[in-house]
């Protein structure tokens, strides 16, 4: 039986959602791998497995490799619950293989990473314990993670705690709609916007916008990352395409692009803080909101109305808040995008 071996350690593992047997193997439906397992194998995600005579069964369900209490803007959410922490939840395992991953040992279920055994509550029980406003499942690809996923934010939903993903979007319709009315927020990975390169990373580029305009259409806030990499999506004019394409969305979401360093396999040298910033002017063409990451200096939100500041951030800190409670501006009380 091919077990991953970080979580070798469990004595059993619950039934996965999203399934169908095929013949002797069974076909995982929950993101658009579609991965037909022979008895013992386990799917690209690296913990949904099929032990034979039990169906699909998910590896990772109440294991947690990371817990932390980080600044919401770490997410990054610029635009939701600004200057507040929020419990951070991680497991192991991702549907993707992005040859720079900063979490690739998670990714992977290295050996190397300890893991420990919560209950679907915990989350609910620890915010509630650490006053902490909102829950983040991130660090890994919590998607894979979609059983617990969906019976903690379940208890979040009963405690009134909003539930969070960092996520790359790479799930399938049904199970989204599903999941959908537990989330109150996201941010959501963008790594390309060609079908080329995301299948370089392993992902599928149409999966991923329909996951954006789903939690969108569906009132959630949404904020979305791209990460500017050397020789993967650096073409200004699929990058183009791409911000006129999320530019056509309603709303548009806040659009971070954010600087890579080299980590896993992929050693083409940082991205230069200048090519960031190019980046950000030709997004800002089409998109309202567009914020760099990853590098040094202030980042301000506006009013668009009358150009105050609306918050000052630097690095994870808020160092304004000129917001009113009911999220107008303090200065002219016009509607600003933050929700409080």
């Amino acid at each position: 039986m091919i077990i991953p071996a970080g979580l070798i350690s469990q004595k059993s593992f619950r039934e996965a959602d999203w399934w169908r047997r095929e013949g002797d193997g069974v076909r995982c439906t929950l993101c658009p791998h579609v991965c037909f397992l022979s008895p013992g194998e386990t799917g690209r995600c690296g913990v949904r497995i099929h032990m034979e005579g039990e169906g699909l069964r998910s590896l990772s369900y109440g294991m947690v490799s990371s817990l932390a209490m980080d600044p919401i803007e770490k997410k990054p959410l610029y635009h939701w619950k600004p200057g507040t922490r929020i419990l951070s939840f991680g497991s192991v395992g991702c549907s993707m293989r992005c040859p720079f991953c900063q979490n690739w040992k998670l990714a992977e279920c290295a050996p190397s990473v300890p893991l420990r055994r919560i209950s679907p509550e915990e989350p609910a029980l620890l915010a509630q314990r650490h006053g902490a406003p909102s829950v983040a499942f991130t660090y890994n690809e919590p998607l894979t993670w979609f059983e617990f996923l969906l019976d903690s934010c379940t208890f979040l939903s009963e405690f009134k705690i909003p539930a969070v993903l960092v996520s790359n979007g790479m799930i399938n319709a049904d199970p989204l709609d599903q999941l959908l009315p537990q989330v109150a927020a996201a941010n959501i990975d963008l790594k390309a916007f060609t079908a080329e390169a995301y299948r370089f990373l392993g992902g599928e580029l149409e999966t991923v916008k329909r996951t954006i305009q789903t939690l969108l259409n569906a009132g959630k806030h949404v904020e979305v990352t791209f990460l500017l990499v050397p020789r993967i999506n650096e073409e200004i004019p699929a990058f183009t395409e791409m911000t006129a394409w999320l530019a056509s969305l309603d709303p548009a979401p806040v659009l971070h692009i954010s600087r890579y360093f080299p980590n896993r396999e992929w050693r083409e040298p940082a991205t230069p803080p200048e090519r960031i910033r190019e980046f950000e002017v030709i997004a800002k063409e089409r998109l309202p909101w567009v914020y760099p990451g990853n590098i040094d200096g202030d980042i301000v939100t506006r009013c668009r109305n009358c150009g105050g500041v609306l918050l000052l951030r630097h690095r994870y800190s808020v160092l304004q808040n000129n917001v009113t409670s009911d999220g107008r501006c303090a200065f002219c009380s016009s509607p600003s995008p933050i929700i409080l």
